[in-house]
């Protein structure tokens, strides 16, 4: 008997809030319990931005809705940044340090799909998430209220969620960065949706995307040929020199167009043609050196053909700065995350449109695991206006694994995947993943220092930013 009371005593005194030799529990992580039991709010929120597919600069009620929904998780939003109506910045918290995290929400044109496992446009010829900028958004606004979780907890710090519109061809954050947006950021936490999970170390390309414009003179194309000057000869005459003239550019580059704008009937003399290229290249220097002979061969076929030559610089990104500490820290971090998990009804349908899409059912695996990052790739040869960004703040970047493997970038695939639990599966996982990346930068002051003195050595200490496409405005709709 006497031993049952010294038993039950001691169970009483390990439970008793300040009794001796009481377990004491870790208290729950406050971020991480709103992302783990957050999904059925995100996986709805993500579903809406893939329904509005809204393209560059045309994401009104894609910015509207991510604006509400941090207004009520406590964020001081400020609309119409930079002059962009579509753009926001969003802060929660006081003082130092200042971590930012970047949200996308643009769609790609043409690129309508439904959520099946074979091609099936929701709205044919209509835009789609392509990119998964429902998914990018969407996790970086998870990992940043996620963030805020912690700091209302009492801890020092501000986090703010930058509303980027127009990755997808308009250069969004170059005009950002031009007016200082990004200005008092002492790092950036950056992601994009992918097949795979893994580390940015690459610089990726450099690129301006440029409009050419010819114009001039109608005719009757039989009657009267000769009174004539065709601004489609011209646009083709600059394309036949632009297509020579790859074999002379580094290997690394990169030159492609689509006339968009050829004439209207064939009787009829064009009178106004227009062509868009993009040009890439590692290094922002090289894109200018072969925007400059771009520029001389336009005036060639303008001289050659009668007519006159125009053009627009529409966007322009620089080739991203790498920083080995912010790599090293989401690199990290997603090691502790780790891949994601698909239940039966989710494997059924990866393997459904893997089959459709006739890939090697093995490249699944990939998904479920971190992999490391690869010196060639995808990465390498894509260009982002995140670039801008990364040579004003100290930047982190990783991919996660939101779609099925099923086809190359800007797919169908990607589309379809992408606006399921799949898609939103891979953005709460990497929402862990900023936030974990956004938490040490907020408690570890060494690990700052060294992510900022890495910074300024590798930008070197003249840096001054000179926006690629100059001081042109917006190309709002």
């Amino acid at each position: 008997m006497f031993k049952k009371v010294i038993l039950v005593l001691a169970i009483a005194l390990a439970v008793i809030p300040g009794a001796t030799g009481r377990v004491r529990k870790k208290a729950p992580d406050p971020g991480m319990m709103h992302l783990q039991t957050s999904f059925h709010v995100y996986d709805s929120l993500q579903k809406r931005i893939f329904g509005f597919a809204e393209t560059a600069y045309r994401e009104k009620r894609s910015a509207e809705m991510w604006c509400d929904y941090l207004r009520s998780q406590g964020f001081a939003v400020e609309r119409g940044v930079a002059g962009i109506p579509t753009a926001f910045v969003a802060s929660f918290g006081s003082g130092s340090p200042v971590i930012g995290l970047m949200a996308e929400y643009d769609a790609i044109a043409g690129m309508s799909q439904d959520t099946v496992p074979y091609r099936k446009p929701l709205k044919p010829g209509e835009p789609g998430h392509a990119c998964g900028h429902n998914l990018l958004g969407t996790g970086s606004v998870a990992g940043a209220v996620a963030v805020s979780k912690w700091l209302a907890e009492g801890h020092s710090g501000t986090v703010k969620l930058f509303g980027c519109p127009a990755e997808e061809g308009g250069g969004g954050k170059a005009y950002m960065m031009r007016a200082g947006v990004f200005e008092g950021v002492d790092a950036m936490l950056d992601w994009h949706p992918d097949t795979r999970n893994t580390v940015n170390t690459q610089s990726g390309l450099a690129n301006v995307q440029v409009l050419f414009t010819f114009r001039g003179k109608a005719s009757h194309a039989s009657g009267a040929p000769h009174a004539g000057r065709s601004a489609l000869d011209a646009v083709e005459s600059f394309d036949y020199m632009m297509n020579l003239m790859r074999e002379h550019v580094p290997q690394d580059s990169r030159i492609h167009y689509v006339i968009t704008d050829g004439g209207k009937a064939p009787n009829v003399v064009p009178d106004k043609a227009s062509v868009k290229y993009y040009f890439r290249s590692p290094s922002r220097d090289i894109v200018q050196e072969i925007l400059q002979r771009a520029l001389k061969a336009a005036e060639g076929a303008a001289m050659g053909t009668g007519t006159t030559m125009e053009y627009e610089l529409v966007s322009g990104n620089y080739e991203r700065l790498r920083n080995d500490a912010m790599a090293d820290l989401v690199g990290r971090n997603l090691a502790k995350v780790g891949g994601v998990a698909y239940d039966s009804r989710e494997m059924d349908y990866a393997r459904a449109l893997m089959a459709e899409s006739k890939v090697d059912p093995s490249l699944l695996d990939k998904v479920f695991v971190v992999v490391p990052p690869a010196a060639e790739g995808y990465e390498a040869y894509v260009s982002s206006d995140v670039g801008n960004v990364t040579w004003g703040v100290p930047t982190g970047s990783f991919r996660y694994a939101c779609f099925v493997p099923g086809g190359v970038g800007h797919s169908w695939q990607q589309v379809s995947s992408g606006g399921t639990t799949i898609g939103t599966k891979g953005a709460i996982g990497a929402a862990k993943v900023l936030y974990l990346s956004a938490i040490e930068l907020l408690t570890d002051s060494d690990l700052m220092r060294r992510v900022k003195e890495e910074f300024l050595s590798r930008r070197g200490p003249d840096f001054k930013f000179q926006p690629l496409m100059g001081d042109r405005q917006p190309p709002l709709p």
